[in-house]
């Protein structure tokens, strides 16, 4: 990949890591706000803050995880494996690349990885020695 497009996938990641974290904080010190105001007599308004919270939580770790993906590309880039398949050794295409800049399979493995995962989530859904029905 020619050094321009790195620049620009770089400027893309550095982008989507300085919005995540932005976000991060922002959801911290909302959730530190909501600590001081949360006496609530209604069990069924405390239920809804909570499952709320929870929510806001699941999609949090989402997003922590993407952070650490962003990190890794932003690493591949400076260490020249950026848009190189971890799996097969060809470069990834830019359109993959475009979709998910964070990837490291190019489409074909991941179909394959995706394929023998579907296999084996088959496989362990059935009892070993049972007819379908």
């Amino acid at each position: 990949m020619d050094q321009e497009k790195l620049l620009y996938f770089k400027g893309l990641l550095e982008g989507r890591l300085h919005v995540l974290l932005e976000e991060a904080g922002k959801a911290c010190n909302g959730m530190r706000q909501e600590e001081h105001s949360e006496d609530f007599p209604d069990p069924t308004d405390r239920a809804s803050l909570e499952s709320d919270r929870n929510f806001l939580l699941r999609i949090k770790d989402r997003e922590r995880k993407l952070i650490t993906k962003v990190k890794e590309a932003l690493d591949r880039i400076d260490n020249g494996t950026f848009g190189i398949c971890e799996s097969c050794g060809r470069p990834i295409s830019e359109k993959r690349l475009m979709a998910r800049p964070v990837t490291t399979l190019c489409i074909e493995c991941k179909t394959e990885g995706e394929h023998q995962e579907q296999i084996e989530r088959m496989r362990g859904t059935r009892p070993k020695g049972s007819f379908p029905h």
